[in-house]
């Protein structure tokens, strides 16, 4: 019994050696033969994103900031885009309702209170947990620019907890994709 499985084996094995060798082979009787073989690559949808810079500085409020409630704008990040088709990237918070608080005066900052922008002058929108569209493009790029801009509001009141001293964080995502 064992002696026929291994025979068996043995010809399944040489019929599959077989077979790959009779389809590399050539004969011609002319002095030549050709044979084809075919190079084959899947290209799937490709991005890269460079980043200025991975973090942002923002202005420290003064007494006159926060007694007005002003708000204060700083350039972010500026970025490089290069995919292989049409391309989308998106800006969100990555903390659900507040900023990242380090003190001991018990701060607590909305996320809203940074907005953002792609123009210095342009529409500022309150950043939130959610994707939001921060620019795209209908088709290929080897470097499609962008650059974000901040906008952080001070509350015109001295005892709110978004005023409270500390260091105050926020980390923002920004997602390239190439749907």
């Amino acid at each position: 019994m064992r002696a026929t499985r291994t025979l068996l084996a043995a010809m399944v094995l040489g019929t599959a050696i077989g077979a790959s060798q009779a389809s590399a082979q050539c004969s011609g009787n002319a002095g030549s033969c050709n044979t084809t073989n075919t190079a084959s690559v899947t290209v799937g949808a490709l991005v890269k994103l460079g980043m200025s810079s991975p973090t942002t500085t923002l202005t420290n409020p003064t007494a006159d900031d926060v007694d007005a409630g002003n708000i204060i704008a700083d350039a972010g990040p500026s970025f490089t885009v290069k995919a292989n088709r049409s391309w989308t990237l998106k800006i969100k918070s990555q903390n659900a309702a507040s900023w990242s608080y380090v003190g001991s005066n018990a701060g607590v900052k909305p996320i809203s209170d940074l907005a953002w922008s792609t123009a210095v002058g342009g529409t500022f929108v309150a950043i939130t947990a959610a994707d939001a569209t921060f620019s795209s493009g209908a088709s290929s790029t080897n470097g499609a620019l962008s650059q974000a801009f901040f906008r952080t509001s001070w509350t015109s009141d001295f005892t709110s907890a978004s005023n409270a001293p500390g260091v105050y964080s926020l980390p923002i995502v920004f997602t390239l994709t190439a749907p």
